[in-house]
């Protein structure tokens, strides 16, 4: 089963792709902590990528589809991944597509996160405060959360026309969002 976590950033996906991964033995492919780490790698790739967030902008479709690349088979392995902040472009959709075709594989399900943008800029405010990501600073989301707006939410129109997406009520507690996730993966499987 390969999942597509859906949402603008704070909407909950690395929550409930972390949940996913602990009772379903999945992998999560979260192109946020891969840049997190590529950062805290201190690599050139790492200063490149630092840069590029604390700006709010979005790293290259090259880098993001190379690192997502890097871990299939490790998701293979596993039956499966969740796909986390990846795709954010039609670019990236169809990319994901190919590699996944040329493997024999294919994109199951894409669970959007349905949020209000006033709550997750308070959701952010609360990150930041309490874990100081430079990616979580209330400026810098300001502009991940436009360009998320822009750039990722066509994406929408274009899972539905292939008949993947389901839209589950992000602003529910964490349990209410677990449970309807778990709906959704029972539903798509039946």
């Amino acid at each position: 089963m390969n999942l597509i976590l859906f949402g603008p950033p704070a909407a909950g996906k690395g929550t409930q792709a972390k949940r996913l991964v602990s009772e379903k033995g999945m992998v999560q492919l979260s192109t946020g902590d891969m840049l997190r780490a590529a950062i805290a790698s201190g690599s050139e790739l790492g200063k490149r990528v630092e840069g590029i967030l604390q700006r709010g902008d979005l790293v290259s479709d090259e880098i993001v589809i190379a690192l997502i690349e890097d871990r299939l088979p490790e998701a293979e392995r596993a039956g499966g991944a969740i796909f986390d902040g990846f795709p954010r472009t039609i670019a990236q959709a169809k990319a994901l597509d190919e590699m996944l075709e040329k493997r024999g594989s294919r994109v199951d399900l894409v669970i959007r996160l349905k949020v209000d943008d006033a709550a997750l800029m308070e959701r952010i405010a609360g990150r930041f405060a309490e874990s100081g990501r430079p990616d979580d600073n209330p400026e810098s989301f300001k502009v991940r959360l436009a360009a998320y707006n822009e750039q990722t939410a066509p994406l929408l129109p274009y899972y539905e026309s292939h008949e993947k997406l389901v839209e589950v009520d992000g602003m529910g507690t964490v349990e209410q969002v677990a449970q309807a996730i778990d709906q959704a993966l029972a539903a798509s499987r039946a």
